[in-house]
């Protein structure tokens, strides 16, 4: 399990100044916890988590020397700048199922030569005890044919007896469809005449 340093935020100074001195900002809200506490992250310490870890993963979070079980609950991402600007977590509660979030993850997708794999599900909702917490769901779509489609309830984390699957087990995940690649005639004369 990766750990993130992280210090309590003084809230006197504003999250855009902190962010212009190298910080991401964010919150740990928990059951045992009143309010939220409110933290400062170094950026190139965020962004290396956010490589190998996204929303829906367990971190570690060591806020001042003090250790947290966390889960990552939520990445706000600024594409005009191009950063992260805030990560809010979530405190793990031994023994108290939380909910998360997991991320679909497609393998074998380029032996799929006919059809249009389509990924309609980018991550599966549910509940479970940190334990049992499931960051990302693989699914091998070599062998799939057109017309042929996964559902949340054919995968592995739906029929894991410690997680409660909340995402519609009939919901398709992925399918591949088929491909429509009937130029029409017209296009291929006007690019006749503009090549010539």
């Amino acid at each position: 399990m990766n750990t993130l340093k992280a210090e309590k935020r003084d809230m006197a100074i504003k999250a855009k100044r902190l962010r212009r001195e190298g910080y991401v900002t964010g919150n740990v809200f928990g059951k045992e916890i009143k309010g939220s506490i409110p933290i400062k992250i170094e950026k190139s310490a965020a962004d290396r988590l956010l490589k190998t870890s996204g929303k829906g993963s367990q971190v570690m979070l060591d806020i001042d020397g003090e250790s947290m079980d966390v889960l990552i609950k939520e990445v706000d991402f600024n594409p005009l700048e191009g950063q992260v600007d805030e990560i809010d977590f979530q405190a793990l509660v031994k023994g108290e199922k939380v909910h998360s979030v997991a991320e679909v993850v497609l393998i074998n997708h380029d032996k799929v030569m006919n059809g249009v794999l389509q990924l309609l599900l980018e991550e599966i909702s549910y509940r479970a005890l940190p334990g049992d917490l499931v960051e990302k769901v693989s699914i091998d779509v070599g062998n799939l044919k057109v017309g042929e489609s996964i559902k949340v309830g054919d995968l592995d984390i739906s029929k894991n007896e410690n997680v409660d699957v909340l995402t519609d087990p009939e919901a398709i995940v992925v399918t591949v469809s088929e491909s429509h690649n009937d130029i029409p005639e017209e296009d291929t004369e006007e690019a006749d005449s503009a090549e010539s």
